[in-house]
């Protein structure tokens, strides 16, 4: 599926026409709604775009109730939580982690190795090693609840993804027991952008598992004048598709965020067929003026908007399928 060319001009009105209010800052799913607020606070404190996607996904990662990202997140087969993230702007400026163990703010320590290292990614041992080099606290991730959750896995260890789990009737829907990721993205009054992803990966993974949510172009991608992206969901069938760099590439071709989502889905579900049945993968957009997109393959996947007010919806994403 090819990529829609514009003039300048016809993809500035497109973006215009899409535009609405304009958004501030944006993150996946309900519990993004506080992390939005942390973020809001401190762009409206004086903070950069990079200390406002920071703060933002400090919130869901020392959450305990919150078994997706950070503290208490649901461990690896072997019990073991690993961690994964990224933070990157609209200069290039770009730093990540992953399998990251016993330190909680994963996108702490990505910012950190930005800033002060030549590497754009460390991993496993390195990236624990270089977190303790760096002065951050060592803290054990596995909670008991969390445990809990490994121990009655292991009756069955079957690895099955299940999509939109907050569907059942158990859990509250949207709420932060249900989703694997946050991603959130940042404009300020000039259009600048920048955007941070963390998670500790799917529940019950294979040891050494690294899905979409750290790397640059899968799980996060900005692109100055042009827009960002993050993305959600089963990270394999993103990583396959370079989702978030697509995105960006269908905004700089001309398409408004809303359609550059909507292409990226539609690419997936033709490029996998049947191998997707019951996935769910989405994506979520930025323009530099404020123009949001959001789409996904099944119902369900929520995400929360702040603008430059302060003003916080939480929004039901289209999708491809209906179920």
């Amino acid at each position: 599926m090819g990529l829609l060319a514009a003039t300048p001009a016809a993809a500035l009105q497109r973006r215009k026409r899409a535009a609405g209010p304009g958004a501030t800052v944006l993150s996946t799913w309900d519990f993004g709604a506080a992390a939005n607020a942390a973020a809001f606070a401190r762009l409206s404190a004086g903070g950069s775009l990079l200390d406002a996607v920071e703060a933002g996904g400090m919130v869901p990662e020392a959450d305990p109730a919150n078994h997706s990202v950070g503290y208490s997140g649901y461990p690896d087969r072997d019990g073991h939580v690993t961690l994964d993230a990224v933070i990157m702007d609209d200069t290039g400026q770009v730093g990540a982690v992953a399998a990251l163990e016993d330190t909680v703010h994963a996108v702490s320590v990505a910012r950190r190795v930005m800033e002060k290292t030549p590497h754009t990614m460390l991993v496993g041992d390195g990236a624990t090693r270089f977190a303790r080099d760096q002065g951050f606290p060592q803290r054990a991730l596995l909670t008991p609840e969390a445990e809990k959750a490994w121990r009655d896995w292991l009756r069955t260890a079957n690895y099955r993804p299940e999509a939109n789990v907050e569907n059942r009737v158990s859990r509250t829907p949207g709420g932060a027991l249900d989703h694997d990721t946050i991603g959130i993205l940042a404009r300020d009054a000039a259009g600048r952008l920048a955007g941070a992803c963390t998670t500790s990966g799917m529940a019950f993974k294979m040891r050494g598992r690294v899905g979409d949510s750290p790397q640059v172009g899968c799980g996060l991608f900005v692109e100055r004048g042009v827009g960002a992206a993050t993305s959600t969901g089963l990270g394999e069938e993103v990583t396959r598709v370079a989702g978030t760099a697509r995105v960006v590439a269908s905004m700089r071709a001309g398409l408004s965020p809303q359609a550059a989502c909507e292409e990226v889905v539609r690419h997936i579900a033709s490029l996998r067929g049947d191998a997707i049945r019951g996935v769910q993968v989405g994506f979520l957009a930025l323009g530099p003026q404020g123009e949001v997109g959001a789409f996904c393959l099944l119902p369900g996947f929520t995400y929360a908007a702040t603008d430059a007010a302060g003003r916080t919806v939480v929004h039901k994403a289209g999708s491809l399928f209906r179920a």
